[in-house]
């Protein structure tokens, strides 16, 4: 028995007003980014000033608006009436770097600037592309310049890292090390390293050996000078994960029909429930279809192998086994689906039709975004 889900309304996300973000999840290779890239033109061609903020590294939010490139500050893509879309990928350095400018004095944020600890941590360290992704999001939104702002998180396979990084990195800098070498400054002064050396001699010693005497002094220096300004980092982090949780944000999460990618958007949609983050529903994108989907995939078959048997109409026994194995396909995914309606039942699903080829511009996302308001959606009884 086929299960019916809730439809996803997407227009009726796009269209409430109240409705100030749209984070789209998943895991990677499901069309995340380009399902993000079409709503926020279908939400500009219905009124609305949106942007939609890329997380991506691999450029593919600015491959589908037909754009070379896009940098950290949001760029006008298109205007229709009095909706617009503007378009913007993180860059995670600047962004740290803006961070570090606005809230230092100019001498301890070139003491941050310079430090070689500080170059790598900004560009490198574990969570910290999630954590600006965060701080970005919240610079967006303070700022008021959008009424509708579209995230597309990076592909995790942890689920939803961007919602753990703040945590993740207030642990790094609270953590017993860091504090350590944080003691003389906070101390002050000559007497405090004495203190230091005598209390933590063996440990001072063991981590200068392993890590050098510059690194060390390196790290101090940063870690000191970064104090000023960590308070900051950990309450707008908090202030951005409420806003995430309240009503007007929409989480929207991204599947391909495939078994791991379905089992994914599971374990969001769960994750997402246990974070009381509001879900709005699932798409689930490139569903094949078949515009003969009368007849089976064993007729179809069974026809072609009569045709090859008979020797005749080779064309059109190739064209039959290929209309077979799309049925095949086709009854794959919606296994798959079943699955996930029957784990849950209650989440609202829209299915986007497989497009011939990759979206490299408006008009393909234009398309998109019909898709996903049900204009051409796939049938509920399919």
């Amino acid at each position: 028995m086929t299960r019916i889900p809730p439809v996803l309304d997407v227009d009726a996300i796009l269209d409430d007003r109240g409705t100030r973000i749209v984070v789209c999840c998943g895991s990677g290779g499901v069309g995340k980014t380009t399902t993000a890239a079409a709503l926020g033109l279908r939400a500009a061609e219905r009124g609305r000033r949106a942007v939609v903020l890329t997380v991506d590294p691999a450029r593919r939010l600015a491959q589908s608006m037909g754009l070379t490139e896009l940098d950290n500050t949001p760029r006008l893509v298109h205007t229709a009436g009095e909706g617009q879309l503007f378009a913007m990928m993180l860059d995670m350095k600047r962004t740290f770097d803006e961070i570090i400018e606005a809230h230092a004095d100019p001498e301890r944020a070139r003491q941050i600037l310079t430090n070689p600890f500080y170059q790598s941590l900004s560009s490198s360290f574990a969570g910290t592309q999630e954590y600006m992704a965060m701080e970005k999001l919240g610079q967006l939104r303070r700022s008021d310049e959008w009424d509708l702002i579209i995230v597309d998180t990076p592909p995790s396979r942890s689920a939803l890292d961007f919602l753990d990084a703040p945590e993740r990195l207030g642990r790094f800098l609270d953590g017993r090390f860091i504090r350590l070498l944080m003691a003389p400054a906070k101390a002050g002064g000559r007497s405090a390293f004495k203190l230091l050396n005598a209390g933590f001699g063996l440990v001072a010693g063991a981590m200068t050996k392993l890590l050098g005497a510059q690194v060390i002094k390196d790290l101090q220096t940063f870690v000191s000078a970064l104090d000023a300004v960590f308070g900051g980092f950990r309450q707008r982090a908090e202030m951005t994960y409420k806003l995430l949780q309240a009503p007007g944000t929409a989480f929207v999460v991204v599947a391909a029909p495939e078994r791991d990618a379905m089992r994914e958007a599971s374990y969001f949609v769960e994750r997402l429930a246990e974070e009381r983050m509001p879900l709005a529903g699932l798409v689930i994108n490139r569903v094949h279809l078949s515009p003969a989907a009368g007849l089976s995939a064993a007729r179809s078959a069974a026809a072609a192998e009569d045709l090859e048997t008979r020797g005749e109409h080779e064309l059109t026994a190739a064209v039959l086994r290929l209309h077979a194995g799309r049925m095949q396909l086709a009854a794959r995914e919606h296994r798959e689906r079943e699955h996930f309606v029957s784990a849950h039942p209650t989440v609202p699903v829209v299915e986007v039709a497989a497009m011939p080829q990759d979206v490299h511009d408006l008009e393909g996302l234009h398309e998109i975004g019909r898709l996903l308001a049900g204009d051409a959606a796939v049938s509920r009884s399919a």
